[in-house]
């Protein structure tokens, strides 16, 4: 990916998990995590997923979560956003859930969210199902509109650059904990509606 990116866009950045940063001369940078989700992919399982931003002057403006083990790619810019499986192009769009109660929550591990307990405890109890240890897969599903809640503690940039874009276009929406935008501490809530989003901001703040 760094290759193909150096040779059409030379002047570009490129930020990544698995080398050095590379700066550019132009606003434009790229976000790349090669395998997000390594231990299912050490195990086997096909949800794991590579994850490529675009970024420009540090804003993710186009996102893309590819399952290249189930043959599925999550695009999204703008206000478009679709699946392309099997070589057929699809929209996709959020569920639009906006009740807890009624929401399929998931997280990837229950652990990352020990320092507040009281909170996922209590989100636990309200969401209609959970399920857990998909990484940057259950980001595209929210997308797609089969998972309608991620809550999320201790990522990096290159961990959810992809999925701002994605979510955003398909019609969902995404922040950190506190209700803002401001993601450098790790903490995000992605959700099917703005609705659902404000209901779980609330649930961890008075956890």
């Amino acid at each position: 990916m760094r290759d193909l990116i150096s040779k059409s866009f030379p002047d570009h950045g490129i930020y990544g998990e698995e080398f050095e940063d590379k700066l550019g001369s132009t606003p434009y940078a790229w976000s790349l995590d090669p395998i997000d989700g390594t231990r299912s992919y050490m195990c086997g399982l096909p949800s794991w997923t590579t994850l490529i931003a675009l970024l420009h002057e540090h804003e993710p403006v186009i996102g893309l979560i590819d399952a290249p083990a189930l043959d599925e790619t999550y695009i999204g810019f703008g206000d478009e956003a679709f699946l392309i499986k099997n070589g057929i192009e699809t929209p996709i769009h959020t569920s639009g859930c906006s009740r807890i109660e009624e929401a399929r929550f998931s997280t990837t591990d229950p652990f990352h969210l020990v320092p507040r307990a009281g909170a996922l405890d209590a989100i636990l109890d309200a969401v209609r199902v959970t399920r857990f240890g998909y990484d940057g897969y259950a980001y595209a599903r929210l997308a797609a509109g089969s998972v309608d809640l991620v809550i999320e503690s201790g990522l990096k940039p290159f961990d959810y650059n992809a999925h701002i874009p994605v979510i955003r276009a398909a019609g969902g929406y995404i922040g950190d904990w506190s209700g803002g935008s401001e993601f450098a501490a790790g903490d995000v809530i992605a959700a099917a509606s703005g609705e659902l989003y404000d209901a779980a901001v609330k649930f961890l703040a008075e956890a």
